[in-house]
């Protein structure tokens, strides 16, 4: 028998150091530089920056693309890696820790002027891999570069702060004493505890990266950050605007589950990485990755008459044929948050008491005196449809969506765990609601703006409204709309059927 002598790669075998700080894999990692221009490999003169560095991944694999690209222009081998390592790849740490991993990995050496170190030319520890310990800036009570909270972040200099060089000043470019850089290239942070929601609530920040980097003008960028960018949200608005509208943006790998990238770490909305080039301009290739099947198509990053991005591409065919109806959309029957003023921390009676009124709440719905109720008091004794606010499903695919949608009789009212569709003068009306709601079709248009758990108004925008003087079913809508048997198909595979049980 012959036997195979086989080293794993120490680097995808690294546990992450959190959900918001991911390992790059190396075949990920080569995926991503992929999009590079081939002919940057034969390029001696290219600098490249990784100024996320957690691992040395990119660096290391950016390093044997040039070992090869170089070899006709500098055939000395020892003279070749001096080259690279000595003027073309660069890198800025997370973290004092990652910064001696990064450089083992690059330069085989924890310092990079050590005997042990493949390059010969370094006169310091660092090489150009450096970490700099860096503070946030407070203003009231908040960091004026990356938003952190003073509450949560503000520690003993000897406890990490996750104060990033790269995003906490206002010429990055200086970190390396102006050098031009052709391609940066990371993978970012994702975001930082805000000190809200009882220490669960989290601001994004790797959006912050992206656009320090398009200030140092390279001639390419690209890193992989969470998809949930692509419907905007908190913190992340301006910067789906920003890239949503860039030309540049060419090509974006979007994936709908996180683990087909990052193996076990999962991140609600899915991530995605993206090519951006500073003389590049035109439609972006749209690759759409879903259970391994995948999607390409080259088209406007936004629809018309759309503020977000659509993630799927076999569903653009089938929203423009919705669109071309030129129906309302159902977002004038559906309520803001705390629809009846309340938050989700109200609590009701167990039992119904003279004036009262049923309120459905979570984790117990209860009773509460009408005089309680701040606003809509007029839809408490109407009809009406209550839908969860929020609902987060895994590895459930095809998806439900949204929760369960049920009837609000007369004399009810709900806290912010639900939202209001309605109210309606008649119960029937309501019903045929819930009709539609349960279809398919519905939350199949619903999914093209959910990337994450919360369900707010905002991700009904692409719905139509119907009439509902009758039940609506998906064959009816799809013979309306006139959906082809692939569309169809295409909907049903990304949506199941809703239970008929009170699930």
């Amino acid at each position: 028998m012959i036997q195979i002598n086989y080293n794993p790669d120490v680097l995808s075998c690294l546990a992450n150091l959190s959900n918001d700080e991911v390992f790059t894999p190396p075949n990920l990692a080569n995926k991503i530089l992929d999009l590079l221009p081939k002919k940057i490999w034969s390029n001696k003169d290219a600098k490249f920056l990784d100024p996320v560095s957690k691992s040395g991944i990119f660096l290391r694999e950016i390093a044997k693309r040039l070992m090869v690209g170089l070899e006709k222009q500098i055939p000395d081998k020892q003279e070749r890696i001096n080259h690279i390592f000595g003027n073309q790849l660069y890198g800025i740490a997370i973290t004092e820790l990652t910064s001696l991993l990064s450089r083992r990995s690059v330069y085989c050496s924890k310092t990079a002027n050590s005997k042990y170190s493949i390059c010969d030319v370094f006169n310091n520890d660092s090489g150009n891999i450096i970490f700099n310990s860096t503070s946030h800036t407070w203003q009231k009570d908040k960091c004026s570069f990356c938003g952190a909270s003073q509450k949560e972040h503000g520690r003993d200099d000897s406890l990490e702060t996750h104060a990033y060089q790269f995003i906490h000043t206002d010429q990055p470019e200086k970190i390396f004493q102006n050098m031009k850089f052709d391609v940066i290239v990371g993978n970012p942070p994702y975001q930082l505890n805000d000190g809200g929601g009882m220490g669960t609530s989290a601001t994004p920040i790797y959006q912050k990266f992206v656009q320090q980097a398009k200030k140092m003008n390279p001639r390419y960028l690209s890193m992989i950050i969470p998809s949930r960018w692509f419907a905007g949200g908190k913190g992340l608005d301006e910067f789906r605007d920003e890239m949503l509208n860039d030309k540049r943006l060419v090509k974006i790998v979007d994936y709908f589950d996180s683990t087909e990238c990052f193996p076990g770490v999962d991140i609600s909305g899915g991530v995605c990485y993206f090519l951006w080039g500073k003389e590049l301009n035109g439609d972006c290739e749209v690759v759409s990755i879903q259970k391994e099947k995948k999607s390409i198509m080259v088209r406007p990053l936004l629809e018309k008459s759309s503020n977000t991005f659509i993630r799927f591409n076999e569903a653009i065919p089938i929203l423009r044929k919705i669109q071309s109806f030129n129906e309302k959309n159902i977002l004038d029957i559906i309520s803001s948050r705390k629809p009846f003023g309340f938050d989700g921390a109200i609590k009701g009676k167990e039992t119904s008491f003279n004036n009262s009124v049923k309120l459905y709440s979570y984790p117990k719905d209860g009773y509460i005196d009408r005089s309680q109720i701040i606003q809509n008091v007029d839809w408490v004794d109407e009809y009406k449809v209550f839908i969860a606010k929020a609902y987060g499903e895994r590895g459930s695919f095809p998806y439900r969506v949204i929760g369960k949608p049920f009837l609000g009789e007369k004399n009810t009212c709900c806290s912010e765990t639900y939202l209001v569709v309605g109210p309606f003068a008649t119960k029937k009306k309501a019903e045929n609601v819930i009709s539609y709601i349960n279809t398919t079709f519905f939350r199949f248009l619903v999914l093209q703006k959910k990337n994450t758990q919360n369900a707010a108004k905002g991700v009904y925008s692409f719905v139509p409204i119907q009439k509902f003087d009758e039940p609506w079913t998906d064959e009816k809508l799809f013979k309306k709309y006139g959906l082809t048997s692939e569309e169809i198909a295409f909907i049903e595979s990304m949506v199941r059927q809703m239970e008929t049980n009170n699930e």
